[in-house]
C-alpha cells in the first residue's frame, strides 16, 4: 500500500510562500477530499505531490510502490491531438515508444527504425499498454480517432481522467475533477472513485461529490492540514468549532501581548528595575505575533440594484429551435415571472446555452415567438470568461479606465470594490492572465455584479470557486428580488437556489417542473419508471386506464379555474410581503413604537403563512394535470 510523507515542505511564487513549513503522515487508503480558501495552495500542493513541480524546500517522500495518476484543473488543449494519442501519453517513455512505432508501421513497415523500437518495446514488456488504451477508451466511452477539438469540455475532462489511468495508478491526484462534467458523468465518476482501490485525493468544491465520495475532509488553512470527518455538514461544524476556539486564544496571547507592552513602556523608576527576562519575553511574543497569519476575509458579493422589471419576464409560445439534424427546443410554451431562479438541467451539448441565448434575443426561433419583458437590465456570467482580456489588469477589468466605479448610488474606488472579492490592493494591478481559476471566476463576478441587473443570466457560476465563496454567492442569488436564469451541474448548488427547474432530456424536450434537482431527478426517475413499465394486455375498461399511455386525469371546472387563478394571487402576495419587509429593513423600524412593531411582524408572518398555503395548493393541482 502506497504511504506519504511530507516534510517541512516549503514553496513560493515570488516573496510569498504559497505552502510554508507543511507537514503531513498519510499510510491508509482513503478517499480524501482537500478543501480551502482560493489561494491556500491546494492545486500547488496538488502538483507538488504529483512531481509536477518541485518544492523550494522540504521533502515529498513516496513509498517505493507508488504509481501516481494526477488529473490537472486545467483541461486540455481543444487541438488536433487525437484522442487515444492523448491518453497513451500518460504512459511516458514507452507510450511514446508504441506511438512513434505505430507511425513508422504504417509509412513503411520495411524502415529500419520500425525493428529498433520493436525491440525496446519488447525489452520493456510495454505491448501490454496496447490492450490497455482500448479497455480505457471502452470504458469511458471515448472515441479514439476523434480528435480533442472535436470534444466538449465535459469529454476533455473525461480524456483527462482516462490519461491518468494509464500508469496503472494506486494514487489518483484529482484537481476539480467536476469540472464541465454533466450531472450524469459526475455521478459515473462517483461511482467509478468509489470502486477505485487505493488512495485518492481530491479537490472539489462540489459538495453533492464530496458527499458521495469522500471518506475524509482535509482542509488546508494557512500551511496548516486539518482531519475532518464526513459529511461536508459535519466538516463545517467542526470547522468552526475550531476557529472559535482559535479566536479564544488569539485574543488570550494578544490581551498578554498588550500588558507586557504597557509595562514596557512605564515610567523612568521602572524602566532601571525591569527584568531583561521579561523584556526577552516580550521581544519574542512581537516576534510571535508578527508570524501569526489570520484567517482570510470572506467575499462581500452584492448585485447593484436595477428598477425592477415587468412583472412577466419572458413569455414562450410554441418556440422551436433545430440545428441540422439536432432538436435543441421542440414546441416549448411556458413562462418566466419577476423574482424566480430557473435552473436549465441536462447533458453537456444538450442546447442549455443555446436555450440561455433565445431567451435573450441572441439567436431567433426557427417557429414560434418570444416575448421579453419590460424594463429589463441583464447581466450575463459566461463561463468561457470571454468578457475577461488576459491582457487588461483586475483592476482595468472593473473600471475600464476609470478610478471609481457607482455601486446602489454611491461612487466607490475600483480597489475598494474589489478588496470585497478578495482581491488585495497589489493583485489589483496584476494581469487578468497570471489569475488562477477562481480568481477569475471571483473577476467575473465582480465586473458583472457592477453592472445595474435585475435579471442575473449565470452560466457555470460556480466552477473553480472556493465553497465560502460558493456559499455567499447562494445566499445572495436567494436574496435578489430580480429574476435569475442559471446553468450548472452542481446539485448542491441547484437545490440550495432554484425554484424551478427546466429539465433538458433531449430531442428538443424542455420540461419546467417546481423545485430544485431532487425534485427534477425525482420527477424524471417516475418517467422512465412509467416508460419502462410494460403494457397490459387485458383491455377492459377498467384496466386501460392504467396503462403507461393513460391520458392525464382533467381537472374540474371549479379547480380549473382555481388553478388558473393560483399565478396572479401568488404574485400579489409576494409583491405585498415584498412591501411588508421593506418597510422592516428600515434602519429606524425597531426604534419606534412597539405595538406598531410587533403589529407589522404579525403581518408578515401571516402574509408568509398564507403564500405557504397558495403554494402548496398550486403544486397539489399542477401535480393532477
Amino acid at each position: 500500500m502506497p504511504s506519504l510523507v511530507l516534510q517541512n515542505l516549503y514553496h513560493a511564487y515570488g516573496a510569498e510562500p504559497v505552502i510554508n513549513d507543511l507537514n503531513w503522515n498519510q499510510t491508509d487508503a482513503e478517499k480524501i477530499c482537500l478543501v480551502g480558501r482560493n489561494g491556500e495552495g491546494k492545486s500547488t500542493l496538488m502538483r507538488l505531490l504529483a512531481g509536477v513541480e518541485q518544492a523550494d524546500q522540504g521533502t515529498v517522500g513516496w513509498s517505493d510502490d507508488v504509481r501516481v495518476g494526477y488529473v490537472p484543473q486545467a483541461l486540455p488543449l481543444a487541438d488536433q491531438t487525437k484522442v487515444r494519442n492523448f491518453i497513451m501519453a500518460g504512459a511516458g517513455e514507452a507510450a511514446d515508444y508504441i506511438l512513434r512505432y505505430e507511425e513508422h508501421l504504417m509509412a513503411d513497415p520495411t524502415h529500419p527504425e520500425v525493428a529498433r523500437l520493436q525491440h525496446w518495446i519488447e525489452e520493456q514488456d510495454a505491448w501490454s499498454l496496447m490492450n490497455r488504451i482500448e479497455t480505457i477508451l471502452q470504458r469511458f466511452e471515448l472515441d479514439g480517432q476523434a480528435t480533442m477539438s472535436q470534444l466538449s469540455g465535459g469529454w476533455r475532462r473525461k480524456a483527462l481522467v482516462a490519461r491518468a489511468l494509464m500508469t496503472d495508478p494506486n494514487v489518483l491526484l484529482l484537481d476539480e475533477p467536476t469540472n464541465h462534467l454533466d450531472i450524469d458523468s459526475i455521478r459515473w465518476l462517483e461511482q467509478w472513485l468509489k470502486d477505485f482501490r487505493g488512495l485518492v485525493l481530491f479537490i472539489s468544491h462540489d459538495r453533492g461529490f464530496i458527499n458521495a465520495v469522500a471518506d475524509v475532509i482535509m482542509e488546508l488553512d494557512r500551511s496548516n492540514l486539518y482531519r475532518y470527518p464526513t459529511p461536508y455538514a459535519t466538516f463545517l461544524e467542526k470547522r468552526d468549532e475550531r476557529l472559535e476556539i482559535e479566536a479564544e486564544q488569539n485574543a488570550l496571547f494578544d490581551k498578554r501581548l498588550a500588558q507586557e507592552e504597557v509595562w514596557i513602556r512605564q515610567g523612568i523608576k521602572a524602566r532601571r528595575t525591569r527584568n531583561e527576562g521579561r523584556v526577552r519575553r516580550l521581544e519574542a511574543l512581537r516576534q510571535e505575533r508578527s508570524q501569526r497569519r489570520n484567517v482570510g476575509g470572506k467575499a462581500d458579493l452584492q448585485v447593484q440594484a436595477a428598477e425592477r422589471s415587468g412583472k412577466l419576464v419572458f413569455e414562450l409560445k410554441d418556440v422551436t429551435f433545430h440545428y441540422p439534424n439536432q432538436p435543441i427546443v421542440d414546441q416549448l410554451s411556458t413562462e418566466v415571472q419577476r423574482g424566480e431562479t430557473i435552473a436549465l438541467v441536462g447533458a453537456n451539448g444538450i442546447g442549455k446555452t443555446t436555450l440561455i441565448k433565445l431567451l435573450l434575443g441572441q439567436l431567433d426561433p426557427t417557429s414560434g415567438d418570444i416575448k421579453r419583458g419590460t424594463n429589463l437590465a441583464v447581466a450575463y456570467f459566461d463561463q468561457g470568461r470571454h468578457q475577461l482580456d488576459p491582457e487588461k489588469t483586475v483592476m482595468d477589468t472593473v473600471s475600464e479606465g476609470r478610478d471609481f466605479i457607482e455601486i446602489n448610488g454611491k461612487k466607490v474606488h475600483c480597489i475598494t470594490y474589489l478588496e470585497r472579492f478578495l482581491f488585495s490592493p497589489k493583485r489589483s494591478r496584476s494581469p487578468v492572465k497570471s489569475l488562477s481559476g477562481g480568481e477569475a471566476n471571483r473577476l467575473l463576478l465582480a465586473r458583472l455584479f457592477s453592472q445595474p441587473a435585475n435579471l442575473l443570466v449565470l452560466d457555470e457560476p460556480t466552477n473553480d470557486l472556493d465553497i465560502d465563496t460558493l456559499e455567499l454567492l447562494e445566499e445572495l442569488i436567494v436574496d435578489f428580488s430580480g429574476t435569475v436564469i442559471l446553468i450548472s451541474h452542481d446539485r448542491y448548488f441547484v437545490d440550495n437556489v432554484a425554484t424551478k427547474v427546466w429539465g433538458m432530456p433531449g430531442n428538443g424536450r424542455v420540461i419546467p417542473i417546481v423545485g430544485g434537482y431532487e425534485e427534477w431527478n425525482e420527477f424524471w426517475r417516475r418517467q422512465n419508471s412509467a416508460l419502462s413499465r410494460p403494457k397490459r394486455t387485458d383491455t377492459s375498461p377498467a384496466k386501460t386506464t392504467e396503462t403507461v399511455n393513460r391520458k392525464p386525469k382533467k381537472l374540474s371546472y371549479k379547480d380549473q379555474r382555481e388553478f388558473d387563478q393560483l399565478p396572479d394571487k401568488i404574485a400579489a402576495l409576494e409583491e405585498h410581503i415584498s412591501e411588508v419587509q421593506s418597510v422592516i429593513s428600515q434602519a429606524d423600524f425597531y426604534t419606534g413604537a412597539q405595538e406598531q412593531v410587533q403589529s407589522t411582524l404579525a403581518q408578515l408572518a401571516e402574509l408568509e403563512a398564507q403564500l405557504e398555503k397558495l403554494l402548496e395548493r398550486w403544486v397539489e393541482l399542477e401535480e393532477q394535470t
